[in-house]
């Protein structure tokens, strides 16, 4: 262990990269800014590899843990802590940051020390969510991320982005309500203490704990997105910045999935086992419903987005059978689709940059012009429809084995998002790179650049290291799962 605090390295160092990123002003230092930013973004991710490697994968308990008293009267505490769970989280988020920096480099013209810095606190604000161990602490992190986010696509976004930004704030906001309320009985309840783990200590009985895992599930099911409350995601991605779409596909929608692994589970163990029929319909509808939907898609980003609940679907299926193949493939196919998503989502931002166009009918023959970038397209393509030895294979392949483990059926009407996965990403591919040339820009597109190139190149590396060798992700979260999972068996009552 290191005698550095690097959890709240993690936390502020980019929120002050951020502000530093600020300071620069207006555009005419925009070349600045941009170096400044990427250089945050790089340390922000270097502090946070130590986290990784010096992580004891043996212990279920938090490591890295800082407590100091923050609001002592209420006895608020800045409590910052990592399992086996979280750690990978918060690498994830740093990694990301470094790829939306350099997706938008040359793309962003305007209030270009603005759009970077917004990323930059944005990934403070999220390592945040995922290292705090206090109620408060994390409940604050929670909401204070959607407001670069919520700037990101109000100010950078389309011609619909200002309804589409207040109706992504609206909806989190008013699901993370009652969680506040969740939380503030909780206190009450623990004898005046809001330190998470002592939550997880109490014995509450089913009426609180039925009321409890609802008010959680409001909050973290708007985030995840799950089917109904899943319409604000298609809105944001449509108009949100290719940046923001990276970041709230990547990262954003994991905090909702996170939510009922830190809280859900194992405050509310007995109601958790009681009412997982719900959570499963749920999931099964987003799986295939959702799929469907995508199917009928003729916007490349809607596509994408529908295909990222359908995805986020078989997340909370795997969580609530309750075995560990189906909780461990769950945070498998969360870390993959931050790296297939965000892969997905740049790849239509090159695009968009040179034809400015993210309808399938006006492209065609993409491959004559930009067969590197074809290249790419098909490998995360091929990713997000669960091809074997990439990333998005491993995960929804051990949430099928646990599932049928739980219950045959539910096993195979998950295992459609397969086949539908298969068919909504290819039908997509299929038109935009082959087929015939829909547009005369197309043949007029340069194929990817260096910067291009670099930051595909590095999240296909990932897509492909985890596809062929996914040990170093699931060895670190197994002691976490295994412990959670015994929590949640035993109950409470």
């Amino acid at each position: 262990m290191t005698a550095y605090p690097l959890l709240s390295l993690a936390i502020w160092l980019p929120i002050l990269g951020g502000v530093l990123v600020l300071a620069t002003g207006s555009d005419r230092n925009a070349a600045q800014a941009r170096v400044l930013a990427l250089s945050a973004a790089l340390l922000s991710f270097l502090i946070t590899i130590p986290l990784y490697a010096q992580f004891d994968t043996a212990k279920s308990a938090m490591q890295f843990v800082e407590l100091s008293p923050w609001i002592p009267r209420f006895n608020i505490n800045y409590y910052l802590g990592v399992d086996g769970i979280s750690v990978l989280f918060i690498l994830l988020n740093s990694f990301i940051t470094i790829t939306v920096v350099l997706a938008g480099w040359k793309v962003i013209q305007t209030k270009v020390a603005q759009y970077m810095a917004a990323f930059l606190i944005m990934s403070g604000l999220m390592n945040g969510i995922f290292a705090s161990l206090d109620g408060v602490l994390f409940y604050v992190f929670f909401e204070a991320s959607l407001i670069p986010l919520y700037l990101a696509i109000g100010i950078w976004g389309g011609p619909n982005r200002v309804y589409a930004a207040i109706k992504f704030f609206l909806y989190t906001l008013a699901g993370s309500l009652l969680m506040l309320i969740a939380l503030l009985y909780l206190f009450m309840e623990s004898g005046g203490s809001f330190n998470i783990l002592d939550w997880h200590a109490l014995k509450l009985g089913m009426d609180a704990q039925k009321l409890l895992f609802l008010a959680f599930l409001a909050a973290f099911a708007v985030k995840v997105p799950m089917w109904p409350v899943h319409t604000w995601l298609p809105d944001a991605h449509v108009e949100a910045p290719t940046g923001g779409s990276v970041v709230l596909a990547a990262i954003a929608l994991k905090l909702g999935a996170y939510g009922f692994l830190r809280f859900s589970l194992p405050i509310a163990p007995d109601a958790s086992h009681e009412l997982a029929w719900l959570v499963i319909g749920m999931s099964l509808i987003a799986v295939v419903y959702i799929g469907f939907v995508a199917l009928a898609q003729t916007d490349m980003k809607k596509l994408v987005a529908y295909s990222s609940i359908a995805h986020m679907g078989f997340v909370t299926l795997g969580f609530f059978i309750f075995n560990p193949l189906g909780m461990e493939g769950a945070l498998v196919q969360m870390i993959s689709h931050g790296f297939v998503s965000a892969a997905m989502f740049l790849c239509i931002g090159v695009m968009y940059d040179r034809v400015h166009s993210r309808n399938i009918a006006d492209y065609g023959g993409v491959v004559n012009s930009m067969p590197k970038f074809a290249a790419f397209f098909m490998l995360f393509s091929m990713a997000n429809a669960g091809l074997p030895a990439t990333s998005g294979f491993v995960g929804e392949f051990m949430v099928v084995l646990g599932a049928v483990q739980f219950n045959f059926w539910t096993a195979f009407a998950g295992a459609t998002t397969l086949i539908l996965g298969a068919a909504y990403t290819l039908w997509m591919y299929k038109r935009v790179v082959f087929g015939d040339v829909g547009n005369h820009h197309v043949q007029e597109m340069d194929d990817i650049n260096s910067r291009e190139f670099l930051f595909l190149g590095l999240l296909a590396v990932c897509v492909l290291a985890m596809g062929l060798y996914p040990f170093p992700v699931t060895e670190v979260m197994h002691a976490s799962v295994t412990d959670l999972l015994k929590h949640v068996a035993a109950g409470k009552l």
